[in-house]
């Protein structure tokens, strides 16, 4: 678990820490740790299924409890409480850390809400979305800018996703609010100087009351599914597992990479998300869909073949 306190622009007091990683090094660990966290967001549909019909508030609540638990259980026996306490007496992080909770809950709760409503597809066109807005925020927010080669890639992207939209027949209210909500998570913890872990239970801190608040109402009227079976505790409890690792990775990748470059890893998760809704979840695959993936594929092998030269023709900016 050594991975999880290493972060960038922040100091650590974990030893075989003192020294600071090249830029290439950094540019390398946020490439895998976008990978693993994509990866395990593209596979969460088969596990938010297994709530069936449960309420996605339900879920998200027990989803926002049980990531505090297990993130402070973590933290605390790495020794490491005093970041809690310096973020805890700040009112900036604070603030920031408020807005992002918000982003991140409403956004935790819309996808367990599309999965479980059979529309895995739309919150994959959500998140094959987000690199886009990704890219529009970093070059709004942070003056960030791409080389001509990615500009066309931008390019074919957007034309996929907009046929897409265009053939959708209705405004794809989950995909868009998946998007810019997750979208301006991003912009956010990468612009706050907060350590991955310590930022994350911060943020689920801050939720946990309502989440409480949610799991009471549940249980006093009797419409609880918490404690019906030693499946059901099991899966409530261990949605905070599966919450919290992929985040932990999402951060660390945030702080050392571009957000447009970022944006780009996110294509990972949306692909399985599609495998799943279409191969195992039966969902509709036109021919609309397969166009969209042609584009959108074509964007992304274009940007990372120009990504990988410059890799190796000149050291990488973190």
């Amino acid at each position: 678990m050594q991975f999880l306190h290493q972060y960038p622009m922040n100091r650590d007091t974990s030893p075989g820490l003192a020294t600071s990683p090249s830029p290439s090094n950094s540019t390398k660990a946020g490439a895998i740790y976008a990978v693993l966290a994509y990866a395990a967001w593209g596979l969460f549909p088969l596990y938010w299924k297994l709530f069936g019909t449960t309420p996605a508030i339900e879920v998200l609540s027990h989803r926002v409890i049980w990531s505090l638990l297990f993130l402070l259980t973590l933290l605390l026996s790495q020794h490491r409480g005093t970041e809690l306490t310096h973020l805890l007496r700040s009112r900036s992080a604070l603030s920031h850390l408020l807005l992002t909770a918000l982003l991140l809950s409403f956004n935790w709760g819309l996808y367990i809400y599309g999965v479980n409503t059979d529309r895995v597809i739309e919150t994959s066109l959500g998140y094959f979305i987000n690199p886009l807005v990704n890219v529009l925020l970093g070059f709004v927010f942070l003056k960030e800018r791409l080389t001509q080669s990615q500009k066309v890639a931008v390019l074919l992207a957007t034309v996929g996703v907009s046929y897409f939209i265009w053939n959708f027949g209705q405004v794809p209210w989950i995909a868009l609010s998946l998007a810019f909500s997750f979208g301006f998570y991003g912009l956010l913890r990468k612009t706050t100087p907060v350590a991955p872990m310590a930022g994350l239970i911060i943020e689920t801190l801050l939720i946990t009351p309502l989440a409480i608040a949610c799991v009471g109402y549940f249980t006093l009227t009797g419409t609880a599914h918490f404690a019906t079976s030693w499946v059901s505790v099991s899966l409530f409890m261990g949605a905070g597992v599966v919450t919290s690792l992929p985040l932990l990775c999402f951060t660390n990748a945030a702080r050392r990479l571009k957000l447009s470059t970022l944006g780009f890893f996110q294509y990972l998760a949306p692909s399985l998300q599609l495998a799943l809704g279409v191969f195992l979840f039966h969902e509709p695959f036109t021919s609309v869909h397969k166009i969209t993936f042609i584009f959108i594929w074509s964007a992304l092998l274009i940007y990372s073949t120009t990504s990988l030269l410059s890799l190796h023709h000149k050291p990488v900016e973190s």
